[in-house]
C-alpha cells in the first residue's frame, strides 16, 4: 500500500505599489429611455474630456461595466395599498483609469474630476503594475515552504521522502491591492484645492495563497 504524506505549502509576498487604479461610476436617469441614454453620452464625454486635457489619452479610460435598469418607487393609494410606480430608466457607467504611482499626477486627476462637470463616484487603489511576478514569487514561496515543512516531518517521524505525486493549487486570481484606504467624500471631492494637497505613501501590498503537495513516503 503506497504511504503518503500532504503538506500545505503557503506562500507570502510584501509588494511597494508602484500602479494607480482610479474607479469612477456615473449614473443618468431619465423617464424617457433615449434622453436617459443621451445624459449617460454627455457624461462620459465631458469625463473623457477632463481627463485627456491633463494628458491622457481616450483609450487610457476603460469601460468596466455598463448596464441599464428601470426604478420603481412603492406608492401608497388612497385605499392604503401599496404599487409599484415607474420611477424612470437608470443607465450606470463604471470606468477606470490606471497610471504609474505619481502622487503628483494622481492629485492632478483629482483635481481635474473635481471640477467635471459630470461628478462621477471615485474611489482610488494602489497596486503593482506586473501582476505576474509577484504570483510567481508567491508560488515560489509556497513550495518552497512546503519543501521545508515535509523535510521537516519526515525527518522527525524518522522515514524518508520519495516522489512528489501530486499538487493541488486553486488558480483563482489574487487580490493584489494595497489595504490602504484611500476615500474623499463628496463634498471634499469637489473641493478642487484640497485635492492639490494629498502627500502619502501606501503600505505595502501583502500577498498570500496556499498549495497543497502530497508526496510519497518510502
Amino acid at each position: 500500500m503506497l504511504r503518503t504524506i500532504t503538506v500545505k505549502g503557503v506562500g507570502r509576498v510584501l509588494a511597494r505599489p508602484d500602479y494607480v487604479v482610479l474607479s469612477m461610476s456615473l449614473k443618468s436617469k431619465d423617464l424617457n429611455y433615449d434622453r436617459a441614454m443621451d445624459i449617460a453620452s454627455q457624461h462620459i464625454q465631458h469625463l473623457t474630456d477632463t481627463i485627456c486635457a491633463i494628458g491622457f489619452e481616450k483609450s487610457d479610460l476603460k469601460t468596466t461595466r455598463f448596464n441599464t435598469n428601470t426604478d420603481y418607487n412603492n406608492v401608497k393609494d388612497h385605499d392604503g395599498n401599496y404599487h409599484r410606480e415607474f420611477a424612470g430608466y437608470v443607465i450606470s457607467h463604471n470606468l477606470k483609469l490606471e497610471f504609474d504611482f505619481d502622487m503628483n499626477k494622481l492629485s492632478q486627476a483629482l483635481t481635474a474630476i473635481a471640477e467635471c462637470i459630470s461628478h462621477p463616484e471615485l474611489s482610488v487603489r494602489f497596486t503593482v503594475k506586473d501582476a505576474t511576478a509577484i504570483n510567481e514569487e508567491m508560488l515560489r514561496t509556497a513550495t518552497a515552504n512546503a519543501k521545508r515543512k515535509v523535510e521537516i516531518l519526515c525527518e522527525a517521524s524518522n522515514v524518508e521522502l520519495g516522489q512528489l505525486l501530486t499538487i493541488n493549487y486553486n488558480w483563482d486570481e489574487l487580490d493584489i491591492f494595497s489595504h490602504t484606504q484611500f476615500a474623499l467624500s463628496d463634498d471634499r471631492l469637489y473641493e478642487a484645492p484640497k485635492a492639490k494637497s494629498i502627500d502619502i505613501e501606501p503600505d505595502d501590498i501583502d500577498v498570500n495563497d496556499t498549495a497543497t503537495f502530497v508526496w510519497e513516503i518510502k
